[in-house]
């Protein structure tokens, strides 16, 4: 870490392990916490620490992690699949944004060149501080968080092309380095290389270190892998994170996904702390103090005017009003990327120092901003809200004396051809697209939903069902659900699926049933539990009897 004391290391860690804990207690997100610590002990308040671009450029790998673990959860035909959010929503956000900050920056600033730099280098968002936040508040899996990360992702493969040109738009020429056709080639044999790896050497490489029965080794090779992926984009004039993320959405396949995963996740979360921590070092509070006026003004309007393009293309894409207004919020921020394209801008002549240092206080601002911008919408959105409102999911058209299915795993879709073959209407939610087509291919309707959420269970009519089955292979959310049914849904029959029964058969008069992890499944009085079958699930039954299974009609 070159002149970086061990003092200050112990600063760095006791802020990583002390901020997330309090800012979570304080109910503010981590991401706020570690902000508010770095702008603490950077060189503008304490003076802990003078540079902040140093532990910046360590700190980046969190990013590099981040993108890593989330390909790893990506399988690569669903990121197909996504080939048009990617390409068609992130292409038009990038090229519309840019090209409307550049028109406001050309009755503001002296030159093209300027006004041309600010739009390119607005027009990107945050990954890290996005991803991150969406992930801490469960929004990543819904629709307009699917939405953002495409978008996002489109972004990281932009990045590189605009660091060409900030170079192809020097004054004097005597620092440019345009991309020349090796160069071009040297990306792809990068990409290529990385690509080929991951589909045929690395699950092949983590085969045999499992064999081995040695967990650190694991570790090692996952780090290695990941440092090794940054070193050769890096030499390639490439996107490190991008490279781990099609390093991990090749590995998403792997039967050691999960252990990998596993592994990562504490060096991610530590990484990504000092990631943010470094961020609000950053903040300038000199500038902010002579120039507030100004940097508030242009924090504002970028938000603003980034805001509005994000909504009217969420609206185009398909998002609802309320989607389209989260996915616009989360994304209004500039990008820590501007960092990098202002640092070359600078030195290839396109901008001056001094106006480079409020390009970042503004961008910086902006990030800060961001929790406190989501936190707003949320508000606003409690106020706005309409009952039975699928926000991110399916709108589910409305059903009489149907069977509501939640979850279409293997378990799920057996009740759902059963119920389909005694021609029993049904409708079926889960949170997985590839399990949504599937029923929908048999003529099924199923609609991409979390049954964990009260909206989505109103916008699903269980109120007028004729019964709900419970088919989440997941014990808490399978609590969560039936908890909320029968709350909620006293009157309506519940049918749960239930596993690892501790005793053959538990009593049927009244008492409740109870499963291996000494948690109550709240079913009501009238609940059966089910007898011991050990070579498969069986279905608890709350308030049924078979008649609320007949054939319909």
């Amino acid at each position: 870490m070159g002149d970086i004391s061990l003092f200050q290391v112990a600063v760095l860690l006791a802020a990583a392990g002390i901020v997330a804990p309090l800012a979570r207690y304080l109910r503010i997100g981590a991401v706020v916490g570690y902000l508010l610590a770095g702008v603490a002990i950077g060189p503008y308040m304490l003076g802990i620490f003078t540079n902040a671009e140093k532990i910046l450029h360590i700190a980046e790998f969190g990013v590099v992690l981040l993108l890593f673990v989330i390909g790893l959860q990506l399988k690569p035909r669903r990121l197909w699949a996504m080939r048009r959010a990617v390409f068609g929503l992130g292409g038009s956000q990038v090229a519309v944004t840019a090209i409307i900050l550049t028109a406001i920056m050309l009755a503001l600033a002296d030159g093209w060149r300027e006004a041309l730099f600010v739009g390119l280098a607005l027009s990107l968002s945050s990954t890290a501080m996005v991803l991150q936040v969406l992930k801490e508040t469960g929004e990543l899996e819904l629709r307009h968080g699917r939405t953002a990360f495409s978008v996002l992702l489109f972004q990281d493969l932009v990045a590189i092309p605009m660091v060409a040109f900030v170079g192809l738009l020097s004054v004097s020429g005597e620092n440019t380095q345009p991309m020349t056709l090796q160069g071009a080639l040297t990306a792809l044999v990068a990409i290529a290389a990385i690509a080929l790896a991951g589909r045929y050497l690395l699950g092949r490489a983590f085969h045999l270190i499992a064999r081995t029965g040695v967990s650190e080794a694991m570790t090692a090779f996952a780090l290695f892998t990941i440092v090794v992926i940054e070193i050769i984009m890096t030499g390639a004039g490439l996107s490190p994170a991008l490279g781990a993320f099609i390093a991990g959405a090749l590995l998403a396949d792997s039967t050691y996904r999960h252990e990998i995963e596993a592994d990562i996740k504490p060096f991610e979360t530590l990484f990504l702390g000092l990631f943010f921590i470094s961020i609000g070092m950053l903040l300038n509070l000199g500038l902010l103090s002579t120039q507030t006026s100004v940097i508030a003004l242009s924090a504002a309007g970028l938000v603003v005017v980034k805001g509005l393009i994000l909504h009217v293309l969420g609206r185009g894409h398909g998002l609802t009003v309320e989607a389209s207004r989260r996915f616009a919020c989360a994304l209004a921020q500039g990008g820590e990327f501007a960092f990098v394209l202002t640092a070359i801008a600078i030195t290839t002549g396109v901008i001056v120092r001094d106006f480079a240092a409020l390009i970042n206080v503004i961008v910086t601002v902006t990030m800060l901003a961001t929790p406190a911008i989501l936190l707003g919408e949320k508000w606003l959105a409690s106020l706005l809200a309409r009952p039975a409102s699928a926000l991110a999911f399916d709108d589910i058209p409305g059903s009489d004396a149907h069977v509501v299915i939640a979850g279409l795993g293997r378990f799920g879709q057996i009740v759902a051809r059963i119920l389909a073959a005694r021609d029993i209407p049904f409708t079926a939610l889960d949170g997985d697209p590839t399990q949504i087509e599937v029923i929908r291919r048999f003529g099924g309707r199923a609609y991409f939903g979390d049954a964990t959420r009260p909206e989505i269970l109103a916008a699903a009519q269980v109120d007028k069902a004729r019964a709900v089955v419970v088919c989440i292979s997941s014990i808490e959310d399978s609590l969560k659900t039936v908890e909320l049914l029968r709350r909620n849904y006293p009157h309506v029959p519940v049918f749960a699926r239930a596993r690892k029964q501790p005793r053959p058969c538990a009593p049927a008069d009244g008492s409740r049933g109870r499963t291996d992890h000494s948690r109550d499944i709240p079913f009501g009085r009238r609940d059966v539990a089910p007898c011991a079958d050990r070579d498969g699930p069986q279905l608890s039954r709350g308030g049924a009897n078979r008649a609320d299974f007949r054939r319909a009609g």
